[in-house]
């Protein structure tokens, strides 16, 4: 087949080949079954079955566990640190990675922080009184195990 083309215009279409490219595609083709015919029935009729599946519930996130997690977040593509809020580098402390996250002092950086520094008492002792002198006397897994398992209790509390 020789198909010549102007430019801005589409080539004529060919249909025997293209019937053929189909029979090659399948070469047996079953006819779709027919759509049934409506007929008409009284709302008041129709029957809705009451065994379904429930459609499992959507879960959103909480302000505080998106916090918690953005900071997290913000921390592994930036950088921990230690003894600083923002490192030269733009490493942050735990603090400092909150404050960027929850983007104000709200109501979720109050809340994220107070549930941060519970589970980093549960894990490393009573005596931490804030967060950044828990965070800059422990390693950078000690403060991520902490960081995790924040985000896991928000989850769970669905806050």
């Amino acid at each position: 087949m020789t198909t010549r083309t102007e430019p801005d215009h589409f080539a004529p279409v060919d249909p025997e080949l293209y019937a053929a490219a189909f029979q090659l595609l399948d070469p047996d083709p079953t006819p779709e079954p027919a759509a049934p015919t409506a007929r008409h029935t009284p709302a008041a009729s129709v029957q809705v079955p009451l065994n379904l599946p429930a459609a499992p519930p959507v879960r959103l996130t909480g302000p505080v566990e998106k916090t918690l997690t953005d900071a997290l977040t913000f921390l592994d593509t930036h950088g921990w640190a230690r003894y600083s809020l923002v490192h030269s580098e733009g490493a942050r402390c735990s603090i400092g990675a909150l404050r960027v996250a929850a983007g104000a002092r709200n109501a979720a950086y109050c809340d994220a922080g107070n549930l941060l520094l519970d589970e980093a008492r549960r894990q490393h002792g009573k005596k931490w009184e804030t967060i950044p002198s828990w965070n800059d006397s422990h390693t950078g897994s000690q403060v991520r195990s902490v960081w995790e398992a924040a985000i896991r209790r928000a989850h769970h509390m669905n806050i």
